[in-house]
């Protein structure tokens, strides 16, 4: 069974998500929209896929139970496969799988307790 398939985005907290993005755009030339910037790429299949980088506020309970200033996304194929091998495996599951237009979310913790969020995406909703 194939667990990550690729990085799905990187969000991290910072003081003021709306000026570090334009210094993202002014300085490295990041397409910056209000949730940071989409990276379009192909799999080697040659599907598209996408990676999210996303600066938030300080105060977001978004990364909670976490305590660290960030957090990974990773793409994955069967989420709800996925997360009961881990579980099985002793993996700390948070919360319940989310379901939207553009995929499935799950997340667990690392055993620094850093969370991680799972995702099955549906690349094609973002045709």
């Amino acid at each position: 069974m194939k667990r990550v398939t690729g990085l799905g985005g990187f969000f991290f907290k910072t003081e003021d998500p709306d000026k570090i993005k334009q210094w993202y755009k002014d300085r490295l030339g990041l397409d910056t929209d209000r949730y940071g910037c989409t990276f379009w790429w192909k799999d080697k299949e040659g599907n598209d896929c996408s990676t999210q980088w996303s600066p938030m506020k300080n105060d977001t309970t978004y990364f909670e139970p976490s305590k660290s200033s960030f957090m990974m996304n990773f793409r994955v194929e069967n989420l709800v496969k996925l997360l009961e091998v881990l579980k099985a495996e002793g993996v700390t599951i948070v919360g319940e799988i989310e379901e939207y237009s553009y995929g499935k979310f799950g997340w667990i913790l690392d055993p620094e307790g850093n969370k991680l969020e799972l995702w099955e995406p549906k690349d094609d909703a973002f045709k």
